[in-house]
């Protein structure tokens, strides 16, 4: 999908956790990832590392990794798991989420559907995610972001219903004007 602009791309990506069965052309996941390794990093250490996972079964088991909220997994033809060194920086977190979006808006711009499944602190899924790709201990899961061709389609954003009362202009206010 070509986006004519930036605020185009962020009002129609939205989390499609419904996939056809066409796989995803390697070409379009290679441009997700080189988009991804752009993503800026506190003082650029880059704490983030990409498993790309296109085996039914390990995607069909990423489905079950979380009671809720992992099921797109049921139909994705392609995952990328979002894995970060905690050592490189205190800013870890912060750089893999930025990484992650990158993906989800790069995906997006594609033409493909994607979603972002948190798995950093939730239930047992980290250690699943580690068992099924094989995952030092020394690194930690932040998410998986999973990959398909829509097999949904979800209204764009409807910039008329956005919460200006969430902007603030020099300090904070309770009573927040625009």
């Amino acid at each position: 999908m070509n986006m004519d602009n930036f605020e185009q791309l962020c009002q129609h990506r939205r989390s499609i956790r419904k996939y056809t069965a066409q796989p995803v052309e390697q070409e379009k996941i290679d441009y997700m990832l080189r988009c991804a390794l752009m993503a800026p990093s506190s003082k650029r250490t880059n704490p983030w590392e990409f498993i790309v996972v296109r085996d039914e079964a390990k995607l069909r088991a990423f489905a079950g990794c979380r009671t809720y909220g992992s099921q797109m997994f049921d139909t994705a033809t392609a995952a990328i798991v979002v894995v970060l060194d905690t050592s490189l920086s205190d800013a870890w977190m912060a750089d893999g989420a930025i990484a992650a979006e990158h993906l989800l808006l790069a995906a997006e711009e594609q033409g493909l559907g994607a979603c972002w499944c948190h798995v950093y602190c939730r239930e047992a899924s980290e250690e699943l995610v580690k068992h099924l790709c094989g995952i030092p201990e020394d690194r930690t899961v932040l998410c998986l972001i999973s990959l398909g061709y829509k097999d949904e389609e979800r209204k764009n954003y409807d910039i008329t219903k956005l919460k200006y009362e969430k902007i603030h202009n020099e300090t904070y206010s309770s009573n927040n004007s625009r």
